[in-house]
């Protein structure tokens, strides 16, 4: 039986096939969990939902603005309608805008914090809503980054919006604990996915300088984060709330 036999699971921003939501999505339906895949766009959602079908998979598309109170509203009603309840939420979408102090604009800011942590109050906001009206309890998952735990050059919006992630986790899980609905937060460091394949082409030389300072000698999977959600999300994490979980090959330890 999978570990998540029988439970019914979003994951938001999932429509890339290299990103870390469909890696979530795709590692979700192979344990046996109904996911609901949702993007921006919805062909590109429907692009992981289908692959996860083809597979022996469960999984529906929706088109999803993270950022819209409204659109959220229809993405847990379509689940409340379609399976009368939500397991497990992971609040996967994200946007990184890197500039220095001096060249970072309000807009820039603003937009980052609203991708970055205003969806995650949202979400969190409405999972737990319908959570508590099934009284079953559930798993949020809230993705932060390394940059939410230690300062990273360039990444002033994006640290700040990633730190806020953290703690509103952590308010979260005591809000909820004595309902049995558990929040935490996942911190991966770099990780494999398109949005390194351009820094790689940008900086070459600086690139691997970078990637050679992990103690481990190299970048992580996007499956690798997809089984940290994954625990999480199971059972076996039953009595794990308000905590973070780094996923960085050892940055953070030094």
């Amino acid at each position: 039986m999978g570990r998540l036999e029988g439970k019914i699971t979003l994951v938001t921003g999932a429509g890339n096939a290299r990103g870390l939501g469909a890696a979530t999505a795709q590692r979700f339906a192979e344990e046996g969990a109904f996911v609901y895949v949702t993007d921006l766009r919805l062909e590109d959602a429907e692009g992981v939902a289908a692959s996860i079908r083809e597979a022996g998979g469960q999984a529906e598309a929706l088109a999803q603005d993270v950022t819209s109170e409204a659109s959220w509203d229809d993405t847990i009603s379509a689940i409340e309608q379609g399976h009368g309840r939500l397991d497990v939420l992971v609040n996967n979408a994200g946007i990184a805008i890197l500039k220095p102090l001096q060249e970072l604009s309000l807009a820039d800011w603003e937009k980052q914090n609203k991708v970055n942590l205003d969806s995650v109050f949202l979400g969190t906001q409405r999972a737990v809503a319908l959570m508590r009206k099934v009284g079953h309890g559930g798993s949020i998952v809230n993705l932060s980054s390394i940059g939410g735990l230690v300062g990273v050059p360039m990444c002033g919006a994006y640290g700040a919006a990633k730190g806020g992630v953290r703690l509103f986790s952590k308010v979260v899980a005591l809000e909820c604990a004595a309902e049995g609905i558990r929040c935490n937060s996942v911190h991966p460091g770099m990780i494999e996915t398109a949005m390194q394949d351009v820094a790689r082409q940008d900086n070459p030389e600086g690139f691997k300088e970078i990637v050679s300072g992990i103690p481990m000698k190299r970048m992580g999977s996007p499956v690798d984060i997809a089984n940290m959600n994954l625990f999480l999300a199971s059972d076996e994490a039953n009595y794990v709330t308000g905590c973070e979980f780094t996923v960085d090959g050892g940055v953070t330890a030094m």
